[in-house]
């Protein structure tokens, strides 16, 4: 519009000129072209400039594609995950993989004479024989499959051997994976050395040579350790000390006293070769523990291995005790936490005993003399033996060992664990009870071979010894139990365990009632809580005070009364009162039944419980898991099996969670943490669950606040008695069935019935006087896997209080026909329970 407007203008003004006005617009329309198309490229940059922003909204709209959302979103994802991973990896999983294994061993280096110098770390002579030893070990490991694995080997010490040679105590450590830690097995780190040293083996000796080092590789022994126990030894801790006892007989001191707890002590023994190392342990106080905290742990060794523990104390003691070493070397491991805590004692040198005699009895059946375990009165070693060769004035006479809380029986497959009988070579097992025993030999001059087969240390023996009459072994007036002992005939069938063993009970017919005759009543019926005859007479006079024995009921004060089940009664029968005390016990206050009452197969035909009927049942959840039940016994205790915590790894009660006033499982009303585990000191794995009995203690009580839902069942007397066919009930969340392994949420419940004592033997031979039977003929009710350590709980007459009869203990299968499950008989370990709970 510019050019055209002064174009007009110039046309006006210059009327005169028409040939120079043709020039100048012929001109001027040149120079408007050139305006023109430079306006255009302009235009065309503008455009261009303007046509970025469209191309941008192009890219969204084609990035906001659906499809093409989904693949940038995984992208991202992806991106993002494997940012993430490679921080864990760098973080966390590398440093797990990067986590130390650690070992302890022992072996002996053969034809090499030890030197004083050994015994100090700080000289050249140690330096030199531990390096060389470091380089053998080092050198075995970086050649086998765990190369890669393998970290360092620290000699730890050298001491003499009674063997000869130099006794090598070493540390391992691998660096080991998550996923590979299975493949360092104790198994697996020894067979790897012994492997090396077998195929070195020279002349069918036992020693090997790596490297020119000859080990004997019957010595070697590696067992995994706690990181705990490498640092502190390795890198110093609060209290260690080597001891070294130079002359035999001489007496070391031992003192250790802690007032601020944390103290970790480890104290070497060592004594002169050819001799044994005899600790004596005169005072001991700590709190009672878990063996976790406060403990002092004796080892075989010089490094605290797992394989060569021989005794371990957790609770205070004031009498003295003695421990005896397989060599002349010892470890004392001493953890004390808060609280003034201490033990004394003293450790000596002695000499190998040689343990053989020959010994003549008399002609009469009186007691001639005694046999004692080797080192008596100290704690059998491991190893150890001793032979005794007897000779009687008659060949028709034999021999007589009288025990106090010992029995001998036949081996059998499971082997022998409390010590090794060998008698004219018939061989027997050893195990410790709570009665007296007497085995008879029938020989007039046997050989008497005994060994020490246990692991740790076990409790020392004697026995008595006399002659005896091989054709007439008791007096004509006795009768001769299964157990060795000798009761009056007058005894069988009265319904006393008169032989410890009930084989005076055995084979009896059941007693008549005898209510109208002459004759008096059998004491099973006399004054046990039930009416038998219909006068009464039975019940009559319960109170007054008679002889003391197993089936009667005894006072605080020392008397005894007729009256059998006067515990917890509700009616003072003692002059003291004393049956009604500790009686807030077994009224359980019951809220409601979860689902149908209708039989099902659950604790193999139970059914579903109530909220509150049972409020001493408890759940025992390992590494929180089910594993076995309880009941509660107190505010602070409870009871359960033995043979729930008789393998190693689950004797550690920081494993072990007690689920309390619970119905449906992972409901429970309180968890509790358990603080020590007490089992049964005559306990053994080996002698068929006799002795089936445990205590646990909390570590923090339970409120009161919990009750109806949490209440303790009531403890029976000694003398408690439960007539054969009383209905009990037994509880739990086990099995189903012996098929079906499954664990039901609900408690379940079922109703079982007492057999006689008799009954339960025919059926199972291996039944003590320390478990009793319960089921139904068919099998259709039972405890199963997972019930184990539950209660059978039995109600007194006339709707009384509940008392905790049985313990779930063993059983041929679960719910089997004519098979009735076995229960620790609760009645007999009253005594012992009172004396660690009280």
């Amino acid at each position: 519009m510019g050019s055209q407007h002064e174009e007009n203008e110039k046309t006006s003004s210059n009327d005169d000129a028409p040939q120079q006005d043709a020039a100048s617009i012929a001109d001027v329309s040149v120079e408007v072209s050139t305006v023109d198309h430079m306006l255009q490229k302009l235009r065309r940059k503008f455009r261009k400039t303007r046509r970025k922003p469209k191309g941008l909204k192009r890219l969204l709209a084609y990035l906001l594609n659906i499809p093409h959302i989904a693949v940038i979103t995984t992208a991202v994802v992806f991106v993002v995950v494997v940012i993430i991973w490679s921080l864990l990896w760098v973080f966390i999983f590398r440093r797990e993989s990067n986590t130390g294994v650690y070992f302890a061993g022992m072996f002996r280096v053969a034809q090499v004479e030890f030197i004083p110098e050994y015994r100090q770390a700080e000289s050249h002579e140690f330096a030199s024989m531990a390096n060389k030893i470091q380089h053998v070990v080092s050198n075995v490991y970086k050649m086998s499959s765990l190369s890669k694995l393998y970290k360092q080997t620290v000699i730890s010490d050298l001491s003499n051997n009674n063997k000869g040679g130099v006794l090598v105590h070493f540390w391992m450590v691998f660096v080991v994976p998550r996923l590979k830690r299975p493949a360092m097995c104790d198994e697996c780190i020894g067979a790897i050395f012994r492997d090396s040293v077998h195929t070195s083996l020279r002349n069918r000796s036992s020693v090997g040579y790596l490297l020119g080092l000859p080990v004997d590789i019957d010595s070697i022994l590696i067992n995994s350790v706690q990181r705990s126990d490498y640092t502190s030894s390795v890198t110093g801790s609060q209290c260690v000390d080597k001891l070294y006892a130079n002359l035999p007989g001489a007496r070391v001191p031992l003192n250790v006293f802690s007032s601020w707890g944390g103290v970790s002590c480890q104290m070497k023994l060592t004594g002169v070769p050819g001799f044994l190392i005899r600790l004596t342990i005169t005072s001991f106080h700590i709190e009672p523990s878990d063996c976790v905290n406060d403990a002092l742990v004796v080892y075989d060794a010089l490094l605290p291995m797992r394989g060569r523990i021989l005794h371990r104390l957790c609770e205070p003691t004031s009498s003295s005790f003695s421990i005896v070493t397989t060599s002349n070397v010892m470890l004392l491991s001493f953890r004390m936490t808060n609280g003034n805590k201490s033990f004394r004692g003293h450790f000596e040198a002695i000499a190998e005993e040689i343990c053989m005699s020959q010994i003549e009895t008399r002609l009469e059946p009186e007691i001639t003399g005694q046999i004692y375990s080797p080192f008596y009165p100290s704690m059998l070693p491991p190893q150890c033996s001793c032979t005794w060769k007897f000779k009687t004035p008659k060949s028709a006479l034999g021999v007589a060992l009288h025990f106090q809380n010992y029995v001998l029986k036949p081996k059998d497959l499971k082997g022998c664990d409390s010590g090794w009988w060998k008698v004219n070579e018939m061989i027997f097992c050893g195990s410790y009870v709570g009665h007296r025993t007497v085995f008879r030999i029938a020989d007039h001059s046997p050989d008497v071979e005994f060994r020490c087969s246990s692991r740790n240390s076990v409790q020392p023996f004697q026995a008595s010894y006399s002659s005896y009459n091989v054709s007439q072994p008791c007096p004509e007036s006795h009768f001769l139990c299964n157990s060795g002992l000798c009761v009056e005939k007058s005894r069988r069938c009265d319904g006393l365990d008169d032989c410890q063993d009930e084989s005076d009970e055995v084979l009896c017919s059941r007693p008549t009632k005898n209510c109208g005759g002459n004759r008096p009543l059998h004491p099973l019926f006399v004054c046990n809580g039930e009416t038998d005859c219909h006068d009464g007479r039975d019940e009559v006079n319960c109170t007054q005070e008679t002889t003391c024995s197993a089936i009667r009921y005894q006072c605080r004060s020392g008397s005894c009364i007729l009256k059998k089940n006067a515990k917890c009664d509700d009616v003072p029968d003692c002059q003291d009162h004393s049956d009604e005390v500790d009686c807030a016990c077994g009224r359980p206050s019951p809220l409601k039944r979860v689902g149908s009452s209708k039989v099902t197969e659950r604790i193999v035909g139970g059914v579903n419980s109530g909220e509150g009927k049972w409020p001493w049942q408890v759940s025992l959840h390992f590494a929180g898991s089910l594993y076995c039940g309880a009941s509660v016994l107190s505010s602070d205790w409870l009871i359960s099996a033995a043979h729930c915590f008789s393998k190693e790894r689950f004797s550690d009660p920081r494993y072990w969670s007690a689920h309390l006033g619970m119905l449906t499982q992972g409901s429970a009303k309180y968890v509790a943490e358990i603080q020590r585990i007490v089992v049964h000191e005559y306990y053994n794995a080996y002698n068929a669950f006799d002795y089936d009995i445990a205590l646990l203690q909390l570590k923090k009580s339970w409120p009161p606040s919990l009750s109806p839902l949490v209440q303790p069942v009531c403890l029976p007397s000694s003398s408690h008695t439960v007539t054969e066919s009383h209905r009990c009930w037994v509880t739990g969340w086990g099995y189903r069935s012996e098929d079906n392994k499954v664990l039901p949420s609900v408690l379940q419940e079922a109703e079982v019935s007492i057999l006689s004592q008799n009954d339960c033997k025919k059926i199972h031979s291996l039944v003590s006087p320390r478990m009793l039977c319960a089921g139904v003929p068919s099998g259709e009710r039972d405890a199963c896997n997972g019930d184990s350590g539950g209660p059978l709980s039995c109600q007194a007459p006339g709707g009384g209080r509940w008392f905790l009869i049985g313990i779930v203990s063993w059983g041929v299968g679960c719910g089997r026909e004519n098979l009735p499950g076995v229960y620790t008989r609760v009645n007999k370990f009253t005594s012992w329970i009172y004396s660690h709970i009280s």
